[in-house]
C-alpha cells in the first residue's frame, strides 16, 4: 500500500461523485471548493478534480496544484487536481502507444503516433483522466468542478460517443480518427463503466450553480434537458449572489433585488428539486478560511440566517484582496489613466483593409456576450455592415436580442446592418460530414469511401467541424466587421490554436489526403485564418473581465498564451463595475471598496486601452436596452471618423 493510501484509510466504501455546473462566472468553483473543504472537514478522504482548460483552483486554494493529486495545505483529508490538456495527451499517448513498440514494427508504430498526435488526442486523453478518476476507489468523494455548460455537456456525452464510435469500428472497417480501433478498444470497458456511473443517483450527485437572471436560468434548463437524454439525472440546484434584503437600502442593490425576485419565482416553478439560496458576499471566495465559512452556509440548516457582513469583512481573507497591480491598496478611481479613445476606434474598426476581426473572450460570466453584442450595435449604427457570431456551444445570442439566431446569418430586426448567426455544433458536423463525403463520391474505391465514413463518424469529427465553420467565418469578406462572441477562456484558446494544429493534422487524415481538392481547400483557409489572426491592423482580441482575481489574472494568462502564438491584445473592457455614486450599505461598499483595488491596475497589466462598462440595475437583454448600453460604454467618440460621413 502506498503512503498516500495509507494517510486515506486502506477500507475505503464505493466512491461518491458531485458534479457542479452551469453558465460561467455564476460561482461553480467556489461552491465546488466550499463543498471539498466542508466534506474533508466532515472527515471524509476528498478529491476535487477540475475540468475546466483554463482551471482556477489553484486561485481559490491560494496554492500550486497542478496536474498531480496535490494535498491542500491546512485542510486534512482534501487533496486536488487541475488536468492539464498537454500533459493528459502525452499521458495517454505514451500508454495506447508504449506497448506497441514492444511487439510491432516500428515503421507501424510510427504511423499509429502520427495519427495520436492530432488534435483528437488532446480532447479524447483530458476526458479520459477524467474518467480515470471515475475508476479510483482511493477516496471517499471525488467532486468534478466543470467547464462552463455547453462543454461539460459535451464532456459527459463522450463515454456514450466514443463506446459507441469504438464497438461501430470494430464491426466495421477496424478504422478511428487515430487509427486502428485496437489501439483504444480497451477503453470501451472503462467508459461504460462511467456511463453507469453517471446514471446512478446513488454514486453520482449533479449539481447546477445558477444565479437569479434569465441567461443562467435558461442554459440550466436546457443542460438539463440534454443531459436527461443521455440518462443524467441533475438533483439539486445552487441560486448563488443573492442580495440580501438588509442590503436594500442602495438603490442599485434594491433594483437588481426586484429582479432577483422576479426570477426566484420562475426558478422555483421551472425547477422542482432542492434549491439552496447563497447571498452575495462582501469578500472574494478565497483561500480556505472563507471557503470553510462559505461551507457553513451553503449546508446550514434550512432555519438559519446567513450573515453577510460583520466577521466576514475581518477574518480569513489572507490578503486576498490584494489589487493586480501591486501597488498598494488605495483607492484607484481617480488614478486610472484617460480614455485613449484613439486606439479604442484603432482596435475597433477597419483598418487598411478596409475590414476588422473582433473576438471578444474571457472568464464565463464576465459579460462576453453582452459586450460582444453591444458592440456589434454600435458598429452597425455607425454605417458598418456588421456580423455577430457566437462560438459558444452554450450560446445565447437569442436572449441578448430577443429573437431567434441560428446557424444562418440572420438580419438582426430593427438594426439595419446588424447580422447574426452561431455556430451550431450538430448541424456544422452533418454539413462537415455530407461536403467531404460528396467531393470523395466517385473518386474513391468502396472500401475507401467506408474509411472515410467512419472517421467521419468519430467524436473528434465535432470538434473539427465547428472548427471549420469558424476558420469560414474568419475569412469572409461580406462585412466589414466581424465580431466573434467566443466560448469562455480555456476552450477559446483551444479553438484558436486550432488552425496551427489542424494545419499539419488535414495531412493525416483519410478525408483530407494531400493531393485531394478537400486538402488544398482546407490547407489554404487555414494557412490564410492563421495569417489574419496574426495580423493587428485586420484582428482585435478584447478580453472582457471584472475587477476582481479570478477572472483578471485569467485573462492575463490567457492574453500572454496568445502573445506566444502571435497574437496581440489590443483591448480591456471592466464590466460589471459598481458606480460610486450608489455607496450607501456595508455590503455595497465592501464590494465596491474590492472592485477598485484591481480596478487601477487592469490597463497596466496589459498595456492596451480599457473601458469601463458599470453594473446596471437591470439585464442588458433586448435591442433597446442593448443600444442604451451601447451610448453608456461608447457614449459619441467611437463615432469619430465613423464610415457614415465616409459616405459609404
Amino acid at each position: 500500500m502506498s503512503e498516500l493510501d495509507q494517510e486515506r484509510g486502506a477500507e475505503r466504501r464505493e466512491t461518491q461523485f458531485i458534479f457542479f455546473s452551469g453558465k460561467g462566472g455564476v460561482g461553480k468553483t467556489s461552491m465546488a471548493c466550499a463543498t471539498a473543504v466542508h466534506l474533508a472537514m466532515e472527515g471524509k478522504a476528498t478529491l476535487i478534480v477540475t475540468t475546466d482548460p483554463a482551471s482556477n483552483l489553484a486561485d481559490v486554494f491560494g496554492q500550486e496544484i497542478g496536474h498531480r493529486e496535490a494535498p491542500i495545505r491546512g485542510t486534512p483529508r482534501l487533496w486536488a487536481m487541475e488536468i492539464d490538456p498537454d500533459r493528459a495527451t502525452e499521458e495517454y499517448r505514451e500508454r495506447i502507444v508504449g506497448p506497441m513498440r514492444l511487439v510491432m514494427p516500428s515503421e507501424i508504430t510510427r504511423v499509429i503516433e502520427e495519427q495520436f498526435r492530432s488534435p483528437c488526442t488532446t480532447e479524447i486523453a483530458a476526458f479520459d483522466r477524467f474518467v480515470d478518476f471515475m475508476d479510483d476507489s482511493s477516496y471517499d468523494m471525488v467532486i468534478f468542478d466543470t467547464a462552463p455548460t455547453g462543454h461539460t455537456i459535451r464532456l459527459l456525452e463522450l463515454p456514450v460517443d466514443w463506446s459507441k464510435h469504438i464497438e461501430e469500428s470494430a464491426q466495421h472497417g477496424g478504422q478511428t480518427c487515430m487509427g486502428p480501433v485496437e489501439a483504444i478498444q480497451g477503453s470501451k470497458a472503462k467508459y461504460d463503466r462511467a456511463i453507469r456511473f453517471l446514471r446512478d443517483p446513488g454514486r453520482t450527485t449533479f449539481i447546477f450553480v445558477i444565479q437569479a437572471e434569465q441567461t443562467p436560468v435558461f442554459e440550466a434548463e436546457r443542460a438539463m434537458k440534454e443531459l436527461a437524454t443521455i440518462g443524467v439525472k441533475s438533483t439539486w440546484l445552487i441560486v448563488n449572489g443573492l442580495i440580501p434584503q438588509d442590503a436594500a437600502d442602495n438603490p442599485l442593490f434594491a433594483k437588481r433585488l426586484t429582479m432577483q425576485q422576479r426570477y426566484l419565482k420562475d426558478i422555483a416553478r421551472r425547477f422542482p428539486m432542492t434549491t439552496t439560496m447563497m447571498p452575495l458576499l462582501p469578500v472574494e471566495i478565497r483561500g480556505t478560511a472563507i471557503l470553510s465559512k462559505v461551507g457553513d452556509l451553503l449546508y446550514r440548516s434550512p432555519a438559519e440566517t446567513p450573515p453577510t457582513h460583520g466577521p466576514w469583512t475581518a477574518a480569513g481573507m489572507d490578503g486576498h484582496t490584494a489589487p493586480v497591480s501591486g501597488k498598494g491598496e488605495s483607492d484607484h478611481a481617480g488614478s486610472r489613466s484617460p480614455t485613449d479613445w484613439a486606439g479604442v476606434r484603432a482596435a475597433l474598426t477597419p483598418g487598411p483593409t478596409g475590414r476588422r476581426l473582433l473576438f471578444f473572450t474571457g472568464k464565463g460570466g464576465a459579460g462576453k456576450t453582452t459586450i460582444a453584442s453591444v458592440t456589434a450595435v454600435r458598429l452597425a449604427e455607425l454605417g458598418y455592415r456588421t456580423l455577430l457570431v457566437s462560438t459558444d456551444p452554450a450560446s445565447h445570442l437569442s436572449q441578448s436580442f430577443a429573437q431567434e439566431i441560428g446557424a444562418e446569418v440572420t438580419p438582426v430586426v430593427g438594426q439595419p446592418g446588424l447580422y447574426a448567426a452561431r455556430v451550431d455544433q450538430k448541424e456544422a458536423v452533418e454539413e462537415y460530414r455530407e461536403r467531404i463525403l460528396s467531393e470523395a463520391r466517385g473518386k474513391y474505391s468502396a472500401d475507401m469511401l467506408e474509411a472515410m465514413r467512419e472517421e467521419l463518424n468519430s467524436p473528434c469529427t465535432e470538434e473539427m467541424a465547428a472548427f471549420e465553420k469558424f476558420v469560414r467565418y474568419t475569412t469572409l469578406t461580406d462585412y466589414d466587421v466581424t465580431v466573434f462572441d467566443t466560448a469562455p477562456t480555456g476552450h477559446t484558446l483551444r479553438l484558436l490554436e486550432l488552425p496551427m494544429e489542424w494545419d499539419r493534422q488535414v495531412e493525416i487524415m483519410v478525408s483530407t489526403k494531400p493531393g485531394t481538392q478537400a486538402f488544398a481547400e482546407t490547407k489554404a483557409r487555414f494557412d490564410d485564418a492563421i495569417k489574419t489572426l496574426r495580423d493587428p491592423a485586420e484582428t482585435t482580441f478584447v478580453f472582457v473581465v471584472y475587477p476582481e482575481y479570478t477572472p483578471i489574472i485569467e485573462a492575463f494568462r490567457a492574453s500572454q498564451d496568445l502573445s506566444q502564438s502571435g497574437i496581440k491584445t489590443g483591448l480591456v473592457v471592466a464590466n460589471l463595475v459598481l458606480p460610486h455614486g450608489h455607496r450607501s450599505t456595508p455590503l455595497y461598499d465592501s464590494r465596491y471598496g474590492l472592485q477598485q483595488k484591481y480596478l487601477g491596475g487592469i490597463q497596466e497589466k496589459f498595456g492596451v486601452p480599457m473601458l469601463v462598462m458599470p453594473l446596471l440595475d437591470e439585464e442588458i437583454n433586448g435591442l433597446p436596452r442593448l443600444k442604451e448600453a451601447a451610448a453608456i460604454l461608447y457614449g459619441e467618440e467611437l463615432g469619430d471618423g465613423r464610415k457614415a460621413d465616409a459616405g459609404s
